[in-house]
């Protein structure tokens, strides 16, 4: 988050494609890197910290993007906040749906998750 938050400017200037990123003085190649070996590194952490519950990375930055707007200095660490809120809620209403047994986390978030994952696909398919 350190990184997207300190290449912030870099990533708004992306927005608007490579070409207009390169002419604002953008490393486009430099930044796709950092931010690609930035994101696996975070990923591989997260997984083998907390476990597979890949569904929240995938819903939440979309919420977040759509409340606060598309600048990446806050897109970040709003994103984080909105995860744990995210993962705090899940884990609440698997603990209370089937009380008093638990559901697991990853089963509330892959079952938000999957259909929002689905409704993405389909509406990035009508944009072409």
């Amino acid at each position: 988050a350190a990184l997207l938050v300190a290449r912030g400017r870099a990533l708004n200037a992306l927005s608007l494609g490579e070409e207009g990123a390169l002419q604002l003085g953008v490393d486009v190649g430099r930044l796709q890197r950092e931010v690609f070996v930035a994101g696996a590194f975070a990923t591989a952490l997260a997984v083998s910290w907390a476990g597979l519950v890949g569904f929240v990375g995938l819903v939440v930055p979309h919420v977040v993007r759509r409340l606060a707007g598309p600048d990446h200095r806050l897109l970040a660490p709003l994103s984080a906040l909105g995860g744990a809120a995210f993962l705090v809620l899940a884990d609440l209403v698997g603990r209370m749906v089937l009380a008093p047994r638990e559901l697991p986390v990853g089963v509330v978030t892959a079952l938000v998750g999957g259909p929002f994952f689905l409704l993405v696909l389909r509406r990035r398919g009508h944009r072409g």
